[in-house]
C-alpha cells in the first residue's frame, strides 16, 4: 500500500501527463456544477459537453460502468434540460425535498443498479475494479434522477458517489478528473445548503 508521499508523487506525475481533452472536460464539468449550485438551466448544455468528452476518456481506461453512467448522464441531462425549459417563465425553478416514494425509488436505483453493474462488470468485462465502478455509478444514477426532478437530496447521493470516485480516478491515472470530482464534492455541499435555503424561502412566501 502506498503512503501519502507516494500518492502525492503519483498525482503530480498524472497532472503533468493530463491531456487537453481532459482539461477541457474538467473545465466544463466545473462550470456545470457551479451553475447547478445556482439552480441555473445552463448547467445542462455545459454538462453535456463535459459528458461527451468524459465518455471517450473513461472508456479508454476501462471504466465501463462510469462510461455507461456518462451515457445515463447524457440522457438525464437532455431530459432535465427539457423539463427545466418547460418552466422557463418562472422566476425561480422550484426545488423541494423528496417524498417517501421518491427517496425509495432513489435507493432502489442505487441498489439494483449496483447489483446489475457489478454482475456485468465482474463476469462480462475485463474491469479490474467492478465493485468500486459499480458503486460509484449506481449512486450517481440516483443522484442525477433526483437532480432532474430538482430534489434537494440529489446532492447527498451525488456526494456519496463523488467520495468513492476520487480514489478510483487516481487509481486509473485520471488526475484532473479526481481534482474535478473533489471540487464537485465541495461545491455539492454548498449546493445542498443553497437549495435548502431556496426551499425555506418558498415555504415562507407560501406561509405569508
Amino acid at each position: 500500500m502506498m503512503n501519502f508521499q507516494e500518492w502525492f508523487m503519483l498525482f503530480q506525475q498524472q497532472i503533468v501527463k493530463t491531456s487537453l481533452i481532459e482539461w477541457i472536460a474538467v473545465g466544463f464539468g466545473i462550470s456545470e456544477v457551479l451553475l447547478a449550485k445556482k439552480n441555473n438551466i445552463w448547467l445542462y448544455p455545459t454538462g453535456i459537453i463535459s459528458i461527451l468528452l468524459s465518455m471517450f476518456l473513461l472508456l479508454k481506461v476501462k471504466l465501463y460502468a462510469e462510461t455507461l453512467l456518462s451515457m445515463y448522464y447524457l440522457v438525464m441531462s437532455i431530459y432535465g434540460w427539457l423539463l427545466w425549459k418547460k418552466r422557463k417563465l418562472e422566476v425561480q425553478i422550484q426545488v423541494s425535498w423528496c417524498t417517501n416514494k421518491e427517496i425509495t425509488i432513489a435507493v432502489l436505483i442505487s441498489t439494483i443498479g449496483f447489483l446489475i453493474l457489478y454482475i456485468v462488470l465482474k463476469y462480462f468485462t475485463d474491469s479490474d475494479v467492478p465493485i468500486w465502478d459499480a458503486f460509484v455509478s449506481s449512486t450517481a444514477w440516483a443522484g442525477m434522477w433526483l437532480l432532474a426532478k430538482r430534489k434537494i437530496e440529489n446532492w447527498i447521493f451525488l456526494n456519496i458517489s463523488n467520495l468513492f470516485a476520487i480514489p478510483l480516478l487516481i487509481h486509473k491515472k485520471l488526475a484532473m478528473f479526481a481534482v474535478l470530482t473533489t471540487i464537485l464534492f465541495i461545491v455539492a455541499i454548498f449546493g445542498f445548503i443553497e437549495w435548502k435555503k431556496i426551499e425555506q424561502k418558498r415555504k415562507l412566501v407560501l406561509a405569508n
